[in-house]
Formats: C-alpha cells, structure tokens, sequence
C-alpha cells in the first residue's frame, strides 16, 4: 500500500465469514487497479466513521448488523434505499460526507428471475433485518404478494405494512404454502452451518433462497433438496451486489469472471460445490 492505494472494506460483526475481500481484492488485481478491500469488525458504528479520515477510506460495504442504523450517520442516500430503510453501500465523498445506497435489491432480483415469475407469486420472507427489506421492496416491486415472518412481531409488521405485504406468525408456516421462501436470517452462516432458521416441515413451497452464501448449500437448503423443493444459494446474490458496489465506486465494470471463479474456489475449498 502506499499513499496512492485507494482503500475499500467491509463493516460487520461478526466479519470473519465475509469473502468480500476476496472478491473485491482479486477484481482489483485482475484490473491492475491500486486499490485494496479490509474487513472491519465493527461493534461501535460511531467509532468506525471517527476512524475513516485516518484510514483513508473511499467507500464501504455494510452487512449485519449496521445496515439500517447507518442510515441516521449519512448525509444523504438515493431514494430506493431511503425507502427501503437499509443500506449496504456506502460511498465517502470528497468533503467527507457520507452518501448510501442499497446493491441488495438488485442482487435479490438477478439471482431470483430467471428461476421463477415474480408477479402473482406468493412469496414468504422469513426475518425483517436490512437484507429482508431490501429483498422484500425488490419481490414487491416486481409484482409479488409477499409475506414476512420474524422473531419480532413487530418488525415483521413494520416491513409487510411497508411493502403492502402481510406478516404472518410462526405457527402458520405449516399450514400455509407459497411458491418461495426466502431466508433473510444469518442462521446457518458460516461457522455455525448445522442450523437452520426452518424445520422441514415449514418448507411448503417450491422454491427456497437462502441469502446466506457461506457455506454454499446451507442446512436450510439441505433441508430443501431431501424434500425435492428447489433451491438457490445466495451466492449469486452475494455476486451481484458486490460487482454492482464496484461499478458505483470504481465507475468502471468489474472483472465479474475473474471475482467469481476467485469466490467459487473459496466455497468448494469448504465445501463440495456442483
């Protein structure tokens, strides 16, 4: 690194499962790009943004649990994350000021259509955290019925009534069906991969999404495959919202191949990965 180096990272905690940094890093290698992408293991937002001066940061990725409560430390955000009341990018601008925007939603959309019909779908979202919003904005926008269910009544009830959804409780999920489920919930992550946020027998549907991308067949979507339910890692929703954060703060397109193959190495060293 020198004074020239632009610097990235990510936000989190915990932080240690992120292969952000290896995404981004083998992009900025591959474009000979002086640049380089840190991980943060955030607890204290505020102390984190008292720091980016020092550090010389241009720009951020934010994952769990600092996506909504970023918002209230912006200058400004594009619209589609204010409404959406999360954000996972975050770029520092020349004064200073931070502006924010949500990759999520879009993410969402490209690893979900093109193995389904969105409109008039049934769609259940199981959590109501940053990532279920952004997930249930992209589902609703694009002409799905969707439905949220959370540990917190209350927020699944704040996010349905946001996306003109209806939140659900627990015991309906084995009586109800839809034609997704949508885990938004880090259960199952990388390390702790024996658990899963649903039992089998709440998987009525025929389709599961986990947006856990690490490891690349979850328990959950495990649970999925026994039963013949289709399923979709979140892999490819981990992809697109990261090469979508490289074109806002690079302005340039990202070397998708190479980022990709460098993350799918990583998974299968864990992992055996079709």
């Amino acid at each position: 690194m020198t004074r020239r180096t632009e610097v990235f990272g990510v936000i989190g905690d915990p932080i240690r499962h992120s292969l952000s940094p290896l995404m981004h890093n083998t992009g900025y290698v591959a474009r000979k790009r002086d640049a380089v992408y840190l991980p943060f293991l955030v607890h204290d937002l505020k102390d984190f943004l008292g720091a980016i001066p020092e550090f010389g940061i241009r720009g951020f990725s934010v994952t769990i649990p600092h996506k909504q409560t970023i918002l209230k430390h912006l200058k400004d955000c594009d619209l589609l994350a204010a409404e959406i009341g999360a954000v996972n990018t975050v770029t520092v601008r020349r004064d200073g000021s931070l502006y924010g925007c949500n990759t999520d939603y879009v993410g969402v959309l490209r690893a979900l259509e093109s193995k389904m019909a969105l409109r008039g779908s049934r769609i259940l979202v199981f959590g109501a955290g940053g990532s279920a919003r952004a997930a249930a904005f992209a589902l609703a926008r694009s002409g799905a019925e969707v439905f949220v269910c959370a540990r917190r009544d209350a927020a699944a009830k704040d996010l349905a009534r946001a996306v003109g959804g209806e939140a659900i409780p627990r015991r309906a999920l084995r009586s109800q069906n839809f034609d997704a489920i949508l885990n938004s919930t880090p259960v199952g992550m990388h390390p702790n991969e024996n658990a899963s946020p649903l039992t089998a027998q709440e998987l009525r549907c025929n389709l599961v999404m986990d947006l856990i991308y690490r490891p690349f067949e979850t328990k959950l979507l495990k649970l999925a495959r026994k039963k013949g339910i289709a399923t979709v890692s979140g892999f490819d929703m981990f992809l697109a919202q990261g090469f979508a954060q490289w074109e806002i703060w690079t302005k340039t397109r990202p070397p998708e191949s190479a980022m990709r193959r460098a993350v799918l190495a990583a998974l299968r060293d864990e992992q055996k990965v079709p």
